[in-house]
């Protein structure tokens, strides 16, 4: 074979110079792009406030008001708020959190890269801000923080920075009791247990659940309920299901299916939930102040519920796990309220408002400041600022 017959492979070297030169360049660009991240994580860290701030939520128990005899009143709670232990919160309800929200939340350092990754170049080539926290330590900083919707790529480093340091500071189980006792559920319901007695409080296999003597709301859940409330976190507008109840259909169905897809539930289970209706639109409402066997405390509680705060401080007064007792005595407040009842029976005419007081201390032994805290919360005997007809001391 001549010279002339051979091949010509010239034009190969050249090819793969620029293939070399590209795979450096590629090579180069991910190296200042991984180092310019990390970069600003640590300048981020550096400024971040002490976690300590979030004590509070860790370590965060309900205060509860008490009678005379030491029988519960209620609690003295924030937005609705009912906080709960984690060993009241169901497996089942975790799981369901878990399994939409932060698939990786057990093994992953509260931090997801590739969600991170994904929210950076979404950011980048939309121009703005248009990816949120990925992990359920993200969420729960963003809420702690009271973060805005659109936030800069920097305060998303802040808080990214902030969910990983949690992670390796708390627990697995305190974060996510943390996270379930803060969120938003629609409705006016903050907290699991509040949004539990929202949706469910009136179904009849869950009457009196949260009430003073039985088992919290969420303690009761089914799998189709948890995934119904684990579906509103994302959008509470958007999956409400009494104003959107074939999305919010939809939604717990996409739940069930992605608890079924890692092994939370089993086949039997999620076609039984699948086929289970929705709260009716009649039943979804906020929690109420609740009557004490057939008692309107309502008054009472929140009258002594600001001079708690005003005493302790909010934070303190919220999720300290105070125990109270009051000076009310449950008997005198039913006699006072039959009392007035006998006298004005009539629901659409006057009121009237009572105040016992015990004679030899000054303490307030029964009040009623209205026909129904519900219906109507305006405390005639504390703010009304009327000419009393009569007056009364009861003795001890």
């Amino acid at each position: 074979m001549s010279e002339d017959d051979r091949p010509d492979s010239t034009p190969l070297k050249p090819r793969l110079k620029r293939l070399r030169f590209l795979a450096i360049l590629v090579a180069v660009l991910l190296l200042g792009v991984v180092s310019f991240v990390f970069g600003m994580f640590i300048a981020v860290t550096s400024d971040l406030p002490s976690l300590t701030r979030f004590s509070q939520y860790k370590d965060a128990k309900s205060s509860v008001l008490l009678d005379a005899r030491g029988r519960e009143l209620g609690i003295v709670s924030q937005q609705n708020r009912v906080i709960v232990a984690p060993d009241q919160i169901p497996q089942i309800v975790k799981e369901a959190v878990i399994a939409i929200e932060d698939r990786r939340f057990r093994t992953n350092s509260g931090v997801d890269v590739r969600g991170i990754a994904r929210a950076f170049i979404q950011d980048i080539v939309h121009k703005g801000t248009l990816q949120g926290a990925s992990t359920i330590e993200q969420q729960f900083i963003k809420n702690a923080l009271q973060a805005q919707s659109h936030r800069t790529i920097f305060q998303k480093l802040r808080e990214v920075a902030l969910a990983y340091q949690l992670s390796h500071k708390w627990s697995k189980e305190k974060i996510l009791t943390a996270y379930l006792n803060t969120i938003y559920f629609g409705n006016g319901a903050y907290g699991v247990e509040s949004a539990a007695q929202t949706y469910f409080g009136q179904d009849v296999n869950h009457l009196g659940c949260g009430t003073p003597g039985h088992q919290r709301c969420v303690e009761q859940l089914q799998p189709w309920e948890a995934a119904l409330l684990a579906g509103v976190i994302a959008s509470p507008s958007t999956y409400d299901p009494a104003r959107s109840p074939v999305a919010a259909r939809a939604r717990r169905d996409v739940v069930l299916r992605d608890m079924l897809a890692q092994g939370y539930i089993t086949q039997p289970v999620y076609d039984q939930s699948t086929a289970q209706a929705l709260p009716a639109p009649k039943d979804v409402h906020a929690p109420r102040q609740q009557t004490i066997e057939g008692v309107d405390v309502g008054y009472f509680t929140s009258w002594v519920r600001q001079q708690v705060i005003e005493r302790y401080g909010a934070p303190r007064a919220f999720d300290g796990g105070l125990k109270i007792t009051t000076t009310l005595d449950l008997e005198l407040q039913r006699s006072a309220e039959q009392a007035i009842g006998a006298y004005l029976a009539n629901p659409t005419g006057p009121t009237a408002s009572l105040v016992a007081i015990e004679n030899s201390t000054g303490e307030v032994r029964a009040m009623v400041g209205g026909r129904n805290y519900d219906e109507s919360p305006f405390n005639l005997a504390t703010t009304g600022e009327r000419q009393p007809g009569s007056s009364r001391s009861s003795s001890a």
